[in-house]
């Protein structure tokens, strides 16, 4: 039977899942592709049990979406590289802490729902606050996620 390793823990507070999702600059999301797993990096911005993307609006993962809009969305932070033991390379380990959500992903077409959707993803990375030109908007892909679960581990932190 699978022992699990003591150095995992997992993260059941909410209030954690969130800290270190504010802490990420970038996320990795897992689309459906005809059953293939497809996965892009994406910045990204969190509100209201709600991750936002923008990019481009067409291409494969608006494809993706349109066909099936499962995703999970990875977020992981203070890597950290350590050994037990320098001469064993068995020992050397990465610390990390982690959140996966799990949710629908849709494409938005909404001005007011785009510039919410925007405003959350730059008060990730800036606390500037910016006004959007219509084409500016016009021109913007943003996809939301609406999360249905979210998971949290660390490993080698209490």
């Amino acid at each position: 039977m699978y022992q699990r390793d003591k150095a995992i823990k997992d993260i059941t507070r909410k209030e954690e899942m969130l800290e270190i999702i504010k802490k990420c600059k970038y996320c990795h999301v897992g689309f459906v592709d005809d059953n293939k797993p497809y996965v892009l990096g994406f910045n990204f911005g969190y509100e209201d049990n709600t991750i936002y993307l923008h990019g481009a609006k067409e291409g494969r993962k608006i494809d993706i979406i349109k066909k099936n809009n499962n995703v999970c969305v990875m977020f992981d932070t203070d890597h950290e590289f350590f050994y037990r033991h320098e001469h064993v390379a068995c020992s050397y380990r990465m610390r990390y802490k982690s959140v996966m959500a799990i949710g629908k992903a849709y494409i938005v077409e909404d001005e007011q729902e785009k510039i919410k959707a925007l405003n959350a993803i730059m008060k990730q990375y800036t606390d500037i606050n910016f006004e959007y030109s219509k084409p500016s908007l016009a021109n913007v892909g943003i996809i939301c996620i609406k999360v249905e679960k979210m998971t949290g581990r660390k490993f080698e932190y209490l």
